[in-house]
Parts: C-alpha cells; sequence; structure tokens
C-alpha cells in the first residue's frame, strides 16, 4: 500500500534558476516544481549545460533564485540560517579539497562541526558518528592515511563519508563519479542506494551516467531545453522523455533495455 504520510524532505515550487545582474536577468531553468521524500536516492541528469549545477547551487542556498520558493522540511531556505542549514543538508562537490594533509578520520569530523561548540569540543557522541560513518563507507581501514595518500575513488568516500558524519536529512551531490572510471563510478552510486536504505536520509546527486541512475535511483530530475521533469525511471521511460536528451542522429535511447546507445 502507498504510503500517503511520506515526510517531504525539500520542496521546489515554480522555482526559476539563472543569474541576475543590475540591468537584466538570464533565466536557465523555470517553472520547476518536485518533492523529495525522506529515504530516496535522486538522480538528477541532462546534457552538459542544461544547468544541473545551477540548479544544485540554487538548492544549497549558494546562488538566489529567480523566482518561486525552495522548502526544506517545510521552512523557507531563505529563512534559514547558516549553522541551521548545516544542520539539516550536507554537501559533497567536485571541487579539490584543500585539506588534503589531514587524516581521513579528520576530514570525516570536520562534518561534526555545526554541532561543537565555539572551540570546537568533540563529545564522546561525536566521536561515535564519525566512526560509524567511516564503518558505512568501509573505510575505518584508511582512517589513519592522509588524504593526499588516496586514489580519488577513497577520497569521493572520504568525502561521502564526511556528509554522512553531518547526520542531515539531506545530501546533495554534484558529479559524484566524476574522474572515476566505470567500476568506481558504479561503486560510488551503489555506495549511496545502498546509504538511502541503510539511514533513511534522502540523497540527491547530479550525474552524466544516466544509465546508471535510470538501475538505482528511487526517482529522477530530467532536465531538458523545454522543461524540467521528475518522476520514477520506469515512468520517465515510458513517457519517452530520455528520448529527447540527445539528438537522435547521434544517441539514441532503447525503452527495452533502458540504456543508451551509439546511433547507426
Amino acid at each position: 500500500m502507498e504510503d500517503r504520510h511520506r515526510h517531504s524532505i525539500l520542496k521546489v515550487e515554480n522555482l526559476s534558476i539563472g543569474y541576475k545582474s543590475r540591468t537584466s536577468s538570464t533565466v536557465v531553468a523555470s517553472n520547476i516544481n518536485f518533492q523529495l521524500e525522506k529515504g530516496e536516492l535522486i538522480g538528477l541528469v541532462g546534457a552538459n549545460g542544461i544547468g544541473k549545477s545551477t540548479l544544485l547551487r540554487t538548492l544549497i542556498k549558494v546562488q538566489p533564485p529567480l523566482a518561486g520558493n525552495v522548502l526544506l522540511n517545510d521552512q523557507k531556505l531563505e529563512d534559514i540560517a547558516s549553522v541551521e542549514l548545516a544542520q539539516q543538508l550536507s554537501i559533497v562537490l567536485t571541487e579539490q579539497i584543500t585539506s588534503k594533509n589531514l587524516s581521513v578520520q579528520e576530514l570525516v569530523a570536520l562534518g561534526r562541526y555545526p554541532y561543537t561548540n565555539w572551540i570546537g569540543n568533540f563529545t564522546d557522541a561525536d566521536y561515535r558518528i564519525v566512526n560509524k560513518a567511516l564503518e558505512s563507507v568501509n573505510i575505518k581501514d584508511l582512517k589513519d592515511r592522509k588524504c593526499y595518500e588516496l586514489s580519488d575513488g577513497q577520497l569521493q568516500k572520504v568525502m561521502i563519508a564526511r556528509a554522512l558524519a553531518q547526520d542531515t536529512d539531506i545530501i546533495i551531490l554534484d558529479e559524484p563519479t566524476t574522474h572515476l572510471d566505470m567500476y568506481h563510478k558504479a561503486y560510488i552510486l551503489k555506495l549511496l542506494q545502498r546509504l538511502t536504505k541503510e539511514t533513511n536520509k534522502t540523497i540527491l546527486f547530479s550525474s552524466h551516467e544516466i544509465d546508471l541512475a535510470i538501475q538505482l535511483c528511487d526517482t529522477m530530475i530530467v532536465m531538458r531545453h523545454d522543461k524540467v521533469i521528475y518522476d520514477q525511471p520506469c515512468r520517465l521511460i515510458s513517457k519517452g522523455v530520455f528520448e529527447t536528451l540527445f539528438p537522435e542522429d547521434l544517441i539514441s535511447f532503447d525503452n527495452k533495455t533502458g540504456s543508451f546507445r551509439v546511433s547507426k
């Protein structure tokens, strides 16, 4: 039976995203509406330059919306103070970290700072949460390694563990599989799928790995030039949404296999 009382974590209402100057506005996408539920894995996909990063920056309060509302736990994003926001929403970005001299455990522990006092004292509970995050991502054996010693795949797992240690309702990741080979792309996305089930957190990620997202996600946000569509992967396939993402003369979508292929 469908649960009619599922808890909405992030809700977007009639959102327009883009850039504003003193004299004009550039709209990247408009009329965006979706609602992310607790314990879901959501993939944000679309062609290069379509506005995925702009949408994510708007959702994490880095970039103001041009119109509409973003609500986090039923509160307008613009009304949430920075510390309170860091206790509800954590992010994993593609930018290289500047603190690679830290050990893995030290970097993961940074996720606890929204909860510590002004001098950053950790409690026993904080240390337990950090250790649990290391275990959840299967990197406890790396906890004493310096981050500069890690591979790209290992470092991405550390960043996910830091977000877990932050213990927020939602984790947002911008291209978490960038620079990874096919095996590690699948590994990271499978890890995110497992974490949603084990922690009941909402995890939203942007990705170019559309085939993998179709297989693993509960719901997806598909950005096209004409509109932004939110639905379950199977429904998106039946509606023919993926067939229109790329020019047919180069890449086509096979509805039977749920995958893209190079056109002959």
